[in-house]
Formats: structure tokens, C-alpha cells, sequence
């Protein structure tokens, strides 16, 4: 839950502290997206976000046409509406098009591809800042794992806990099916920020 706390977090700041939020997602079957919706509507349920009102959950497909549709229909149904959170790349490049077309103030959260989103996150524009994992910090991780288990420093059992070459610290977990993951992990970190400083750098990346 601990990354959704920071998707609550962003929706309170983007939204002022208050008002009306909306969610564009992926599939309605999507299992990753169900679960992180599921886990940041339990995490709105804490007094800090009270006056923030989740209006809707719409669905894109993942297709850039209906998620933009699923936009315009948002901003017309709810002239109120301050944020619409968008844990899909797809989805958060549409809402961002489609804010940007419309004029509107809407600010737009999320995740997303800095290749893509170039151009819409920064200062003033539909998406202040958004995240997703770190491609090249994920890599190296892996690689730090196996070279520990090569190392006898893990099994990879679950419960072990061990300290790699980079000087952090992983505790082997079970599986989470609830969200795709099918064998056991090790959590990275938290996902990174992209800013309207950074994003022309990473747009190079990926």
C-alpha cells in the first residue's frame, strides 16, 4: 500500500486539499489496476483525505481514442472535477491531450512514459509531475539479486532478507497474484518522479 499512500498524496496536493477527483484506468479486468485502485480507495478512507470526493472510475481499454473519450465525457459530466488519476501510460497521455485540447484547469496524475509525456508534465502544464519505475534502477537491481544469490548472500526464499552491492537492503516476498506477479520479488523503491526539470532528460531514455 505504500506506493498508493503516495498516489493519495498526489491527488490531496494537485487538488488543493479538497474537491473532486476521478480515476481513467485500463481494463475493468485489469488485475494490477483493480488492486491499486482497491488499495488507494482503502487509503482515502483516512481522515487526511476527507474532503477529497472520488466522483468515478471509467476504463480506457488502454486505447487512446476511448481514453480520450473517457476524458471528455469526465469533463463534462463533473465541471467541478479537479484531478483525474491515471495508473495506466496509456490513459495519462490521453487525459493530458484531451486537458490540453479542452483548455480546461483539470490537472491530471499518474503514470506514465517520459518519451510520451514530454511536453505536457511540468509547472502550468495538465500534469505537474507523474511517476513510474525506474527502468535502468530496476535492471540493476535485478542484477544485484542474482549476483546474490550467486553468492550464497540469498536463497531466495521468502523471508530472507540481504544486503546487496549497492548498499540497500530487499526482504524476499511471496507472490501477489492480486496485482500479476506470479513468482516471488523483492520491492525496488518507490516509483520515480518525472518534473517539468527532468522529463526532457528521460524522455531520451525510455
Amino acid at each position: 500500500l505504500a506506493a498508493y499512500q503516495g498516489d493519495a498524496d498526489v491527488i490531496i496536493h494537485m487538488a488543493g486539499g479538497e474537491g473532486e477527483f476521478a480515476i481513467l484506468s485500463a481494463s475493468s479486468t485489469a488485475t494490477n489496476q483493480n488492486a491499486w485502485i482497491a488499495a488507494m480507495e482503502e487509503i482515502l478512507k483516512d481522515e487526511k483525505y476527507a474532503k477529497l470526493t472520488l466522483v468515478e472510475t471509467v476504463y480506457g481499454d488502454d486505447e487512446p481514442t476511448k481514453s480520450t473519450t473517457e476524458t471528455q465525457n469526465l469533463l463534462t459530466k463533473y465541471p467541478n472535477l479537479k484531478v483525474i488519476c491515471c495508473p495506466t501510460t496509456v490513459g495519462v497521455l490521453a487525459c493530458a491531450q484531451a486537458a490540453e485540447t479542452e483548455g480546461c484547469a483539470i490537472k491530471v496524475a499518474g503514470l506514465g512514459l517520459p518519451s510520451e509525456m514530454n511536453g505536457y508534465v511540468g509547472a502550468d502544464l495538465p500534469c505537474p509531475y507523474m511517476f513510474l519505475w525506474n527502468p535502468i534502477e530496476v535492471g540493476a537491481t535485478a542484477a544485484y539479486a542474482i549476483q546474490c544469490i550467486i553468492d550464497g548472500a540469498t536463497t531466495g526464499t521468502v523471508g530472507e532478507e540481504f544486503t546487496a552491492a549497492n548498499g540497500n537492503t530487499y526482504v524476499v516476498l511471496d507472490a501477489d497474484p492480486s496485482v500479476g506477479v506470479q513468482s516471488t520479488q523483492i520491492i525496488v523503491g518507490p516509483p520515480f518522479a518525472f518534473t517539468g526539470e527532468n522529463i526532457a532528460e528521460w524522455a531520451n531514455v525510455y
